[in-house]
């Protein structure tokens, strides 16, 4: 085991007894358990944030009186270390503990107490074959009294090889000048503005700010505190990276309790689009790779780099674990390239002048997020180079500003062949994307609607097709009214033939919510015809072999078929799924009900 006391705590007398006493305390009782930090995009675990327990055996209330008796005491410096100890030692027993992160919370006060020293964490983390690159310290800005040593904090660590982390965000008093003159590589948002933000726009608005700014400046966001499914699928929408809470798992003592992946992230990043839909091919096809820098490259690789590719005015830099840091540029490097003894000075040690100092942030972006996204990121920041495009936090390559228009025009391109020009609805390449991802997500319930206009031709043929296009709309914008959310999605098939697909194991209220679509849509349509013809209640017109027949009214029908959870996996099949609906459209049109529902 690691010794403390073979690390002298310089310019400090040796611990008091009661001091003493409690470290021996805080080594018999105190223990941790670790929470999973997930990746959005794809439910696998990023890391883990380290949580105190059993405090209460300290003779203490709170966690943050602990620290606060080490401090008076005079050794939370030392008190810290037998804690990061403990924290240490049993995440290297989690699963895929060298490619996971470790969230340590750090006491703002720690570098100012007296028994402070150097070199005890790296020392611990060589004793567990760990990487300091997989270290990310948690500063706290909730504390008002401790700004000041928040921003040494970030200062100091900044220059080493861990990672920095914000914590509580949105919760403290200085958090936007934190990230402004400090910039940590991860910002944790505050659970305070976490829950709720299913059910207040405000909330939803100042995450999506914060996560936006965040992205400009090439930081990662963790929503904390994420307790449902709602507050899970707002987190996805406005753009967060990666997120925490009991929604996903509660924290956990036993090591072994993980998964390494969570099915409540992965069934929300399905609803959400495939990762290989369209636009994200587009992305691909446009991604520059340029070699990026390792921040611990020595400056002679450095120049050598700009020196062997000419036509390169910068380059990615990525820590050890690949994850981007930001971008050098080689006009910032000109002041010692182009002054006497300046790449002898630079190239030197002894000076201080690393790659870190050159550092430039950058706009990051994963590469499942949407144009329109990476779009905002890439406005919003003042570098003019583009975006980096990470994988599961690595970097994946550049985004250039003529790439980036690129695939915005690709994309609007591909949008507008798939769209119908009168409903502006998807149209039958998305239709059939959504319907392969329902079928192939067995654990979900979900509900497959078509519809069809019934008398529509007698209607067209006879009042025109400006007064069909017209019906065609009412209905269009009646089903938007009734169907509504994340968990919806409307088509136009094309013609007088539409689609509705709703994710939910609430069947039967989705089939309520279609009989009163069609009813309002009957009602409603009855005004495009003229007095005489809703008096009769049919219309004279000739069929499609032209024989003259009197048809009834507008109205719709629906074939409905019900996907159970617990399915077989991609069942039913396309064929099976194509037999039904045709049967079910022609039992449709002949209910009463204009309805006929099939459970698959």
């Amino acid at each position: 085991m690691f010794d403390f006391d073979d690390i002298a705590p310089l310019g400090h007398e040796d611990p008091s007894e009661e001091a003493k006493t409690f470290i021996e305390t805080a080594k018999q009782v105190l223990d941790f358990a670790f929470q999973p930090i997930v990746d959005i995009h794809n439910g696998t675990v990023f890391g883990y944030e380290a949580l105190m327990r059993h405090h209460d055996k300290m003779g203490v209330d709170t966690i943050f009186e602990v620290f606060d008796r080490a401090a008076e005491l005079k050794i939370l410096h030392r008190f810290d270390m037998v804690v990061r100890a403990r924290v240490i030692s049993k995440f290297s027993k989690l699963p895929r503990s060298h490619r996971t992160r470790l969230f340590y919370n750090l006491d703002n006060r720690i570098i100012t107490s007296p028994d402070y020293f150097r070199g005890g964490t790296m020392a611990l983390l060589k004793q567990y074959g760990l990487p300091a690159s997989i270290l990310t310290l948690e500063i706290s800005e909730r504390h008002e009294v401790s700004m000041q040593m928040a921003e040494k904090n970030l200062a100091r660590y900044r220059g080493e090889d861990y990672s920095t982390a914000i914590d509580d965000f949105g919760a403290g008093y200085a958090g936007l000048k934190l990230l402004h003159e400090h910039q940590p590589d991860y910002i944790k948002i505050d659970k305070s503005l976490i829950q709720g933000i299913d059910k207040d726009k405000k909330l939803k608005l100042m995450v999506s700010t914060i996560t936006d700014l965040a992205h400009v400046l090439g930081i990662f966001v963790v929503a904390e505190g994420v307790e449902t499914e709602g507050q899970l699928s707002v987190c996805k929408e406005i753009g967060c990276d990666l997120v925490q809470g009991y929604y996903i798992c509660r924290p956990q003592l036993d090591p072994q309790a993980f998964e390494t992946s969570y099915p409540s992230v992965i069934s929300l990043g399905r609803r959400h689009g495939h990762p290989d839909n369209d636009e994200t091919n587009i992305i691909y096809e446009q991604i520059e790779y340029r070699p990026p820098l390792r921040i611990d490259d020595d400056m002679q690789i450095v120049f050598e780099a700009f020196r062997s590719n000419k036509d390169m005015t910068f380059f990615p830099v990525v820590d050890a674990s690949g994850s981007p840091l930001g971008i050098v540029r080689e006009h910032n490097l000109k002041e010692y390239t182009y002054s006497p003894f300046g790449k002898e000075l630079i190239a030197n040690r002894a000076t201080g002048l690393t790659l870190r100092k050159f550092l430039s942030p950058c706009p990051v972006a994963d590469i499942q997020s949407s144009t329109q996204s990476i779009l905002e990121n890439y406005s919003l920041a003042e570098s003019p180079e583009g975006v980096i495009l990470v994988k599961d936090f690595s970097y994946l390559g550049f985004l250039s500003a003529s790439s980036l228009l690129r695939v915005i025009n690709e994309n609007n391109l591909a949008q507008a062949r798939d769209c119908s020009p009168l409903t502006k609805l998807p149209g039958n390449s998305s239709i059939s994307a959504f319907v392969g991802e329902v079928v192939s997500d067995a654990s979900e319930a979900s509900v497959l609607i078509y519809m069809d206009l019934d008398n529509f031709k007698a209607f067209n043929d006879a009042y025109g097709f400006r007064q069909g296009d017209r019906a065609i709309l009412l209905f269009a914008d009646l089903m938007r009214k009734a169907f509504q959310g994340e968990n919806v999605f409307l088509g136009h098939v094309g013609g007088d033939d539409f689609f509705i697909g709703v994710r939910t194991a609430q069947k039967d209220e989705v089939i309520e919510r279609v009989e009163a679509l069609l009813a309002k849509f009957a009602e409603d349509v009855e005004s495009f015809y003229d007095a005489k013809v809703r008096e009769q209640g049919y219309l004279d017109g000739k069929d499609r072999d032209g024989n003259l027949r009197r048809f009834p009214l507008m109205n719709c029908s629906a074939a409905i078929l019900t996907l159970d959870a617990g399915r077989r996996e991609n069942t039913p099949s396309f064929e099976d799924l194509d037999s039904v609906l045709a049967r079910l459209k022609k039992e449709a049109k002949d209910a009463p009900d204009h309805l006929a529902v099939c459970c698959l």
